[in-house]
Parts: C-alpha cells; sequence; structure tokens
C-alpha cells in the first residue's frame, strides 16, 4: 500500500486543515500585546495595594507605638494621680489636727478676751469708787476748814472773856490742832487717791485697747475658723476627685492595655497581606517581563504590529544618535571618557533634584534636532528622550525642559530634564541591549487616575560601547 503525504502548502495553495503562520504570529502578536497591557495594569493594580498595605503595616506600628504611649502616659498620670491622693489625704489630715489646735487657742483666745474685757469694766468700776472717795474726801477738807475758822473762832472769843475764857481756850486750840491734822490728812489722802485714780485710768485706757486687739483678735478668729473650714471642704472635695480619678485611669489603663494584642492581631495580617502583596507583585512584574519578550519576539518573528512603524523609528534615530556621539568624539567636541562618565553633581536649590553629567552640555547641543521631530509622528507621542544606563534623563524635548519654578508640582511636571528616572521603565529603557523593548506602564496623571502607555526604546551604541537607550512614549 502506497502511503501519500501532503504539506500544509501545496502547488502554493494551503492544503486544507493548514495552519497560516503569518496570521497566527498576527495574532500572537495582537494577544499578546494586550496581554502585556493587561498585566501591566494588574501590576499597577498591585503597586498601589502594595503601597497601601505598606502604608497600613506603617501605620499600624506607629498606632501600635501610640498605644504603648498612652498606656505609658495613663501609668504616669496613675502614679500622678497616687501621688497626689496620698499627699492630699495626709494634707487633710494635718489640716484637721491644725483645726483642732487651731480650735483650742482659738477658745483660750477668747476667754482671754473676754477676761480683758471683765478687768476693763473692773478697773473702770475702781475708778469710779476712787471718784466717789475724792468727792468725799474734799468734803472733809470742807469740814476741817470750817471746823478751823470756828476754832480760831472760839480763841478769839477765849481771850476776850480773859480768865473766864482760859478752858475755853484750851478746847479751841484743841479743836483746831484736830482740823488742822484732819485737813492734812484729807489732803494727803486726796493726793493719793487722784495718783491711784491716775494709775488706774492709764490701766484703763491700756485695758480698752487691749479690749480692741481681743475684739479683732475674736473676729480674725472667727474668720479664720470660717476659712479653715472652706479649705477642709475643698481638700476633702480634692481627695474625692482625686480619687475618681484614679477609678477611671485603671479603667483606661484595662482598656488601653486590651488594644495591644488586638493592634497586635491585625498587625500580623496586614503585614502577611502586604508580603503576599509584594510576591504578587513580584510575580507579575515577572509576567510582565515575559509578556515583553513574547511581544518582542513575535514582531521580530514577522508578526503585524501596529506598533511596526514606531518601532522602525525609534531604532533608526537611536542608530543616528550613537553616529552623531561618534562623529563628535572623532572631531574632539566630547571625550569618550566625559560621555561615559556617569558622575552626577546635584544642582542646588531644585525641587525635583536636577543633576548634571560631564556631557550634559554635550546632550543639549546635539539631542534637540534629534528627539523633538518625534513629536510629530503621531498625535499620541508624549516625549521622546535619550537616558543613559542609570536612566538620568539629560536632554529632555522642549516642552518638558522649563526652568523649575517655587512650586515642586509645576516642576515635577514641566522641568524633567536633568533629572535621573530610576523607576522600573526608565532603567530598563536604559540598560537594554535588544534591538529594541516594548515596555506598557501606567502614568500617573494624578486624583487617581492613570493612563495607559507604552514605551519603546532602542540601545544607543558608541564605538562598540552601549552608552544607554533612546525612548519614545505614546498613549495606547
Amino acid at each position: 500500500m502506497t502511503i501519500v503525504t501532503k504539506t500544509p502548502w501545496e502547488n502554493g495553495e494551503p492544503a486544507a486543515g493548514a495552519v497560516n503562520a503569518p496570521s497566527v504570529l498576527n495574532d500572537i502578536t495582537t494577544i499578546s500585546t494586550k496581554m502585556a497591557s493587561d498585566i501591566v495594569d494588574v501590576a499597577g493594580f498591585l503597586d498601589v495595594v502594595g503601597e497601601q498595605a505598606d502604608k497600613q503595616t506603617s501605620e499600624m506600628s506607629g498606632l501600635r507605638q501610640r498605644v504603648d504611649d498612652i498606656v505609658d502616659a495613663n501609668r504616669a498620670v496613675q502614679d500622678s494621680i497616687a501621688i497626689v491622693t496620698d499627699a492630699s489625704e495626709n494634707n487633710l489630715t494635718a489640716l484637721n489636727e491644725s483645726i483642732e489646735v487651731f480650735h483650742s487657742s482659738s477658745e483660750s483666745s477668747k476667754q482671754m478676751a473676754n477676761w480683758v474685757q471683765s478687768v476693763e469694766n473692773r478697773i473702770g468700776a475702781v475708778v469710779e469708787t476712787l471718784k466717789n472717795v475724792e468727792r468725799l474726801n474734799e468734803e472733809i477738807s470742807s469740814i476741817a476748814r470750817q471746823v478751823n475758822i470756828l476754832a480760831i473762832n472760839a480763841k478769839i472769843e477765849a481771850v476776850r472773856a480773859g480768865t473766864h475764857g482760859r478752858g475755853f481756850a484750851v478746847v479751841a486750840e484743841a479743836i483746831n490742832d484736830l482740823s488742822r491734822n484732819t485737813g492734812e490728812a484729807a489732803e494727803a489722802v486726796s493726793e493719793g487717791v487722784e495718783s491711784l485714780a491716775k494709775n488706774f485710768s492709764e490701766l484703763r485706757e491700756e485695758a480698752s485697747g487691749i479690749q480692741g486687739v481681743a475684739a479683732k483678735v475674736i473676729s480674725e478668729v472667727s474668720q479664720t475658723n470660717d476659712k479653715m473650714a472652706d479649705m477642709e471642704n475643698q481638700l476633702q472635695s480634692t481627695v474625692s476627685t482625686t480619687v475618681s480619678m484614679r477609678q477611671h485611669a485603671d479603667r483606661i489603663s484595662t482598656a488601653v492595655e486590651s488594644f495591644g494584642p488586638v493592634f497586635d492581631t491585625i498587625a500580623g495580617y496586614a503585614d502577611e497581606t502586604g508580603k503576599g502583596v509584594l510576591k504578587s507583585r513580584d510575580r507579575i512584574h515577572a509576567l510582565v517581563d515575559d509578556s515583553e519578550t513574547v511581544v518582542r519576539q513575535s514582531i521580530l518573528g514577522g508578526g503585524a504590529s501596529e506598533d511596526k512603524r514606531f518601532i522602525d523609528y525609534v531604532t533608526e534615530t537611536a542608530a543616528a544618535i550613537g553616529r552623531e556621539f561618534e562623529q563628535a568624539v572623532s572631531h574632539g567636541q566630547i571625550s569618550e571618557v566625559e560621555l561615559f562618565d556617569y558622575t552626577y553633581t546635584p544642582i542646588p536649590n531644585t525641587d525635583p533634584q536636577q543633576v548634571l553629567a560631564r556631557f550634559t552640555r554635550f546632550t543639549d547641543g546635539v539631542l534637540p534636532r534629534l528627539q523633538e521631530p518625534a513629536l510629530q509622528l503621531d498625535p499620541r507621542v508624549v516625549f521622546c528622550a535619550a537616558v543613559d544606563v542609570n536612566g538620568y534623563l539629560p536632554t529632555h524635548n522642549m516642552k518638558f525642559s522649563h526652568p523649575q519654578g517655587a512650586d515642586p508640582v509645576w516642576n515635577m511636571a514641566n522641568s524633567r530634564n536633568r533629572r535621573v528616572f530610576d523607576d522600573r521603565v526608565g532603567l530598563k529603557a536604559g540598560q537594554s541591549t535588544e534591538s529594541f523593548l516594548m515596555q506598557v506602564y501606567r502614568r500617573d496623571m494624578g486624583g487617581g487616575n492613570f493612563v495607559m502607555m507604552k514605551d519603546l526604546s532602542a540601545p544607543i551604541h558608541v564605538n562598540g560601547r552601549h552608552w544607554g537607550g533612546l525612548r519614545l512614549a505614546y498613549k495606547i
């Protein structure tokens, strides 16, 4: 029996059931491009989730620390309240003892003041008695003077009577002596009474002054009693308040300390979630790399792609830049050492930070006429700029090369030259040595909005050395 085999293509026509290889490549290119876009979108979402997870983990750690701080602070408050409570109770006890002593002293002061008042009254009575004695003594002196006058008259009459009046003269003389002695005694008594009355008057005045002081003391003692009673009430209220505060602080401490294990558990979950997101993100990034490789290989294999003209443009322009650099080196415009010197000097007072390399001035003079035409290639093109192997972009398109102002946000969007873009896309574009590299990424437009972008890059070689790459970014 003869077996006849047929090839998929026979006589220039596809055999039945044959696979159309170009069509398959086209489908692979289209599908892989779409898949790369979807994977990047997922990767971008995971990046956001990862950042949020990291932020949550950090915030949970911060919250846990704050809980510990609150616990420590509450313990300090408890200790302070305990000290205040003990001090208040001790002060209350001391105040009560002082009040007892003061009450005893005030009673003694009152008794003394009352005694001083009674002494003043008694002295007054004595003074009045002495005044009466003085008046009586004056009457005695007056009688003695009258008796003396009568005695003198009697003596005169006795002389006139002669012999018969001698006995009467003796009596008159005796009466005269008695009245004189009585007058002298009355005068002495009057002087003594007057001196005694003066002393008692002075004593009475002093007693009256002391009585005023004693009355003031009694008044002040009464006021002090009232104030000390107020102090006792206030201190008692303070003790009650501090005891209540201590009870509340104890309850707060119990409640806050119970937060700790809860926060630890939540933080553990957040940490595990963050680690899981990081692992997923790393795997997605690996898928992104694989999808970019699939797209590149399918295009290189002949698959049709709407990106073909962009690929051709970026590879041709990158080669042209390499030739320009080589001619500049050969003509002495810049040395190869300077061109490959990746030392960056920060530009002062720039935000975001801008830097200068030894080749920046050179690229400012060479790159604009090679990069600017790309902006007219297609309306979707956003920028076209060369970066070195570290993602440093010395010379950007003119619309992104404005001098920096005072607003960092404005600078971020409008002063993008002389900056290092060392993110995943920027570094891969500068470090890739493949004939071209197509990357898909999400461009942050602010406010949580993202636009899907394609970043085509081709390597720039100078005298066989890889300097960096030319990036061409456009919207999908």
